[in-house]
């Protein structure tokens, strides 16, 4: 079998004596019993930890009594405790027993992922098997993670060393818009921001442009759910390119030489941009997950990666909440900033709003307004919401006006910019006062 090459006893008897010559290591030991291998330490490690929670001291003698006489065949008898007790000469090395068998501890349950795919192939489709391998393989990898004892000796170097650094104004990715980069100084890393507003408002042309504009020196990433591929490019080719929508309808009977120039023009920028865009019709978490994954490995030496998600609401939720769209939304919320902390990566997620606005005198919207899920705001760092004065009235002075209201900003001030959105071409610009 080839689980049985799967452990390394001399590292897990190692362990175990290491605790029996130096007691206070059970306090270290970040190991639950069941990821050693061998039956009878995994009894061994269950008793000790029984005892310092008892607050008893740890040896041969309080081990075989916790155990019970009863019981003592299970673990190979005294002589084997007593073996394993005289056989390590010191203690020292107990941090890297620790890491081998937790290593031993993850390659078998790998090996068990595989059998269950090989297992599954036989009588599920592969939509699923795939779902469920990938969710399988993400709990893999979040086991691995090993958070030490939380000391904050080399954090604090790290800060020190910082501080001393000039980072500029901007600290994060910078949106385009100087405006906007003032309140926020740009968007910062690991960051889970939420940009919302009515329908046809322009919360897509917005985050496409700060795509655009970030795919010059980073990468830009887009998940649309709602448009296809070949839209988005026609977008950024207007946005680019200053060529307008309505002719990008149908190029070749529209443009005029002029537009053909500004077209080939926003096409050799496009081809240098560092953008990615997934199109793919119901999508959830766990391809966006499998997607960020590869993504970020290719891109692992790169200090900063914007990812878009158009539109939050859209992304199918897990079956288990299946008919409850508001758990749905919340546990997606909640995988979108995780996977912004892990992956270090800038998170842009839009977002529907309720109707509710439409019912107001001022519709401005609020944090209250975010469609279907309270979570969405506890999650963002960032909440934004546009608004147009010219979308409800209009007759308004303030045509081709966006609002942008940072509503919520968890580490920086909130308060209200303005910038000037040219429809024909989707572009949004800072506004000239």
């Amino acid at each position: 079998m080839i689980e049985n090459k799967l452990f390394n006893q001399e590292a897990e008897e190692a362990l175990i004596g290491s605790i029996f010559l130096n007691e206070g290591l059970v306090k270290e030991c970040t190991l639950i019993p069941e990821q050693l291998y061998m039956k009878r330490l995994q009894f061994i490690l269950r008793a000790m930890k029984r005892l310092d929670e008892q607050g008893k001291p740890i040896d041969v003698i309080s081990v075989v009594e916790e155990i019970g006489l009863h019981n003592l065949e299970n673990i190979g008898g005294i002589s084997y405790l007593t073996d394993i007790a005289c056989s390590v000469p010191t203690a020292e090395n107990f941090i890297y027993y620790q890491k081998v068998v937790k290593e031993y501890d993850q390659k078998r349950k790998a090996v068990m992922v595989a059998s269950k795919i090989q297992n599954d192939a036989y009588d599920r489709d592969i939509s699923s098997i795939l779902k469920n391998s990938i969710h399988d393989l993400i709990n893999l990898e979040d086991d691995k993670a090993d958070d030490g004892l939380g000391e904050i000796s080399s954090s604090l170097v790290d800060l020190y060393d910082d501080s001393g650094k000039d980072h500029g104004e901007i600290t994060g990715i910078p949106s385009g818009f100087w405006s906007l980069d003032r309140l926020t100084g740009g968007f910062q890393k690991s960051d889970l921001i939420v940009v919302g507003a009515r329908p046809s408002v322009g919360k897509t042309a917005f985050a496409l442009n700060i795509a655009l504009h970030a795919a010059k020196h980073d990468v830009s990433i887009i998940f649309s759910i709602e448009m296809s591929k070949m839209q988005l490019l026609k977008r950024a080719s207007s946005v680019m390119g200053n060529i307008s929508s309505m002719k990008m309808r149908n190029p070749r009977r529209n443009f005029l030489d002029e537009d053909w120039k500004k077209f080939s023009h926003a096409m050799g920028m496009l081809s240098k941009a560092r953008l990615h865009i997934f199109d793919k019709s119901g999508m959830d978490m766990f391809y966006i997950w499998s997607k960020m994954r590869k993504l970020r490995r290719e891109y692992e030496n790169e200090k900063s990666i914007l990812v878009v998600i158009d539109y939050l609401q859209l992304i199918t939720g897990d079956q288990k909440h299946r008919g409850n769209r508001q758990m749905e939304i919340s546990e997606i919320s909640r995988m979108l900033k995780t996977m912004a902390r892990e992956l270090n990566v800038v998170v842009i997620a839009l977002s529907q709003l309720s109707r509710g606005v439409e019912s107001r005198q001022d519709k401005r919207p609020m944090l209250s307004d975010l469609r279907e899920s309270g979570q969405i705001e506890q999650d963002a760092d960032v909440i934004a919401f546009l608004y147009r004065d010219d979308y409800y009235h209009k007759q308004t002075k303030e045509q081709n006006i966006v609002e942008i209201i940072l509503a919520k900003q968890r580490n920086g001030p909130i308060g209200t910019i303005k910038l000037s959105f040219e429809k024909e071409y989707g572009k949004f610009l800072d506004l000239v006062l």
